[in-house]
């Protein structure tokens, strides 16, 4: 038995003081995989790193049964202004602790110890995935092609998020 493709209703935000959507190649990025791997892309924004309104944005996501993926992009390092990781976790119902694991060791693999600035993490809020990820082009190329193009794929085997969707509020 074959399983058909099941498209997700994606949003992506990057989190920046400085780009654009005309620069935001982040952003762009990660819209352009999604939509090639055919989900639709539900909204995309830009917030500055300011953990109040990037929670703002994001609850207003999950609070929309109409997205079921939130892809955020910048704000995970560890200078004054990154507080992705902050602002996202208190929405968290569920944490993904496996998604942070598993981006650095596949972000090991072609950075080295610099892995080890990486704060990316994944969670599940109001039956939304949340999944934030560094900033760099790079980084989101890694997360996308590692483990998000699979697990947001109802076909990939033995297991996937998609195929858990409708359980997630239960």
């Amino acid at each position: 038995m074959t399983i058909p493709f099941q498209p997700l209703s994606i949003a992506v935000l990057t989190i920046s003081d400085s780009r654009t959507l005309e620069t935001d190649a982040s952003g762009a990025l990660l819209a352009e995989c999604l939509q090639q791997a055919g989900h639709a892309l539900a909204a995309r924004s830009i917030e500055p790193d300011d953990r109040y309104r990037l929670r703002a944005t994001v609850s207003a996501w999950i609070a929309d049964p109409g997205v079921d993926v939130v892809l955020c992009t910048g704000g995970t390092g560890f200078t004054g202004r990154d507080s992705t990781p902050e602002a996202l976790s208190p929405l968290f119902d569920k944490t993904i602790d496996g998604f942070g694991e598993l981006f650095r060791h596949l972000s090991f693999l072609e950075i080295g110890t610099s892995t080890i600035q990486s704060r990316a993490v994944g969670g599940l809020a109001n039956g939304t995935l949340i999944f934030a990820l560094p900033g760099s082009s790079g980084a989101c190329r890694t997360a996308w092609n590692g483990i998000l193009a699979a697990q947001l794929d109802v076909r990939h085997k033995p297991c996937n998020f998609v195929e858990l969707i409708p359980r997630f509020r239960e």
